[in-house]
């Protein structure tokens, strides 16, 4: 028996939360795996998972094994990292979860900069508006914008954008602007939501502070195809500076309520919680926190 390998199995099958999702993130048969961790834990002489029909379940000494493998696959990895990599190369897989938009916008033009720095790397880039569970999945690095839904991941904040209002310059010259927030009720409205129900956009000017019920003409669950509502013209939208900062240049998207602030949206690098972040992981969410500014849309953290 590997008891490397056999660690990586078992450990596998305790993050992803079953036999059936460890298969398909080590690329193997479900009976290869539960042949394995049969394998093992006669090897060890202990239970270390008790199964039903419906789930499996770590024992005591599951739990203390799980423990101490995690650190022993961690320091291999960086071991292994050591050896294979210079000291300014990186080589290996690096698995990212980002924003469709903002990967397309502002990684992917300058994401040649990082791979000719580091030719021996392959990225494997999931682009999803959703949040993807980064164990599942096997994701080192997901970059998402707003509030960390799920308090167990390590954070790191980027930067933070300004959030606007904004339409087409071809709807603002047909419709006319809004020149107070309770002006959006008589205009169309694009909200960038997965849910139903009425929205409050909430605006503040020096000490006074509004918040407007917006009844959405249409309602877009992908930031994509709230920047084409936009783009074409349909309505008045709410999102980040990121968003539009090639149109906001070039004069085809105008922010409206200019004189109103709206609560700013955070950018941040969330990393798979139990387990030490790569190497590869840190230097790529280090140079990506450097070039974030690089369009004056985004300020960094302090």
């Amino acid at each position: 028996m590997d008891r490397l390998v056999a660690m990586k199995q078992f450990a596998t099958v305790v993050e992803t939360g079953s036999f059936s999702a460890a298969a398909r993130r080590l690329n193997m048969g479900q009976p290869a795996v539960s042949k394995a961790i049969a394998n093992l834990e006669e090897y060890l002489g202990v239970r270390l998972l008790t199964r039903t029909t419906r789930a499996q379940h770590l024992t005591e000494a599951g739990q203390r094994y799980y423990e101490r493998a995690r650190v022993v696959l961690d320091e291999a990895d960086e071991a292994e990292s050591a050896a294979r990599e210079a000291a300014t190369s990186l080589a290996g897989r690096l698995r990212i979860a980002a924003p469709p938009t903002y990967a397309a916008l502002h990684m992917l033009p300058r994401l040649s900069e990082f791979l000719d720095t580091h030719p021996d790397l392959t990225i494997d880039l999931i682009l999803d508006d959703r949040w993807v569970d980064l164990i599942e999945q096997g994701v080192d690095i997901a970059i998402r914008l707003g509030r960390p839904a799920d308090s167990s991941l390590i954070a790191r904040r980027l930067g933070s954008s300004q959030r606007l209002l904004v339409a087409s310059s071809a709807y603002l010259d047909r419709m006319g602007a809004p020149k107070t927030p309770e002006d959006l009720l008589a205009h169309r409205v694009i909200a960038y939501s997965q849910f139903e129900g009425p929205t409050a956009w909430s605006f503040t000017r020096g000490t006074a502070a509004v918040s407007v019920a917006i009844q959405p003409t249409l309602r877009v669950s992908a930031a994509e195809g709230m920047r084409s509502c936009i783009l074409t013209g349909l309505g008045i939208g709410m999102g980040s500076r990121l968003m539009f900062t090639p149109e906001l240049a070039a004069g085809t998207v105008r922010p409206v309520l200019t004189e109103w602030s709206l609560p700013t949206i955070d950018v941040w690098a969330m990393f798979p919680s139990g387990r030490k972040s790569s190497r590869r992981a840190r230097a790529f969410v280090d140079w990506l926190e450097g070039i974030v500014g690089g369009d004056g849309e985004l300020e960094p953290t302090a």
